[in-house]
């Protein structure tokens, strides 16, 4: 174990306790870093700092935690990140996923029927 670390994180936990402490999932990748509970955090600075900790593209993720119940739910604005700072106990435990289906749908460069093709030199359109 890397003692400094270690040490960091036993610091923030016995010694400042207005720190959450939050582990961050991304695939395979986990993060660790501290949320100062005295600061007013919003969900999109929230956001901004996991997108930024995990080095994804701004759009490009959902965030969620496990409930005490062990529930899967959604951090999307600043009423369920208030909810899942709250149940942190003692590590809040975050998951981001790339969001599915948030790509442009590639447009076909072929006409999807033969009045959609330009006139021909003749000036009378294809498929007529």
């Amino acid at each position: 174990m890397n003692w400094s670390f270690h040490h960091k994180s036993q610091t923030l936990r016995f010694y400042d306790c207005s720190a959450v402490e939050v582990k961050s999932k991304f695939g395979a990748e986990f993060r660790r870093f501290s949320l100062d509970s005295h600061k007013p955090w919003k969900f999109e600075d929230f956001y901004k700092l996991v997108v930024h900790t995990h080095h994804i593209s701004n759009s490009d993720a959902t965030i969620g935690y496990a409930d005490v119940h062990g529930d899967l739910l959604p951090i999307n604005n600043d009423d369920n990140f208030c909810k899942a700072v709250s149940s942190a106990n003692p590590l809040h435990r975050v998951f981001i996923q790339k969001r599915e289906g948030h790509r442009r749908p590639r447009r076909s460069p072929y006409p999807a029927h033969p009045a959609e093709l330009p006139p021909r030199r003749g000036g009378e359109r294809r498929g007529q």
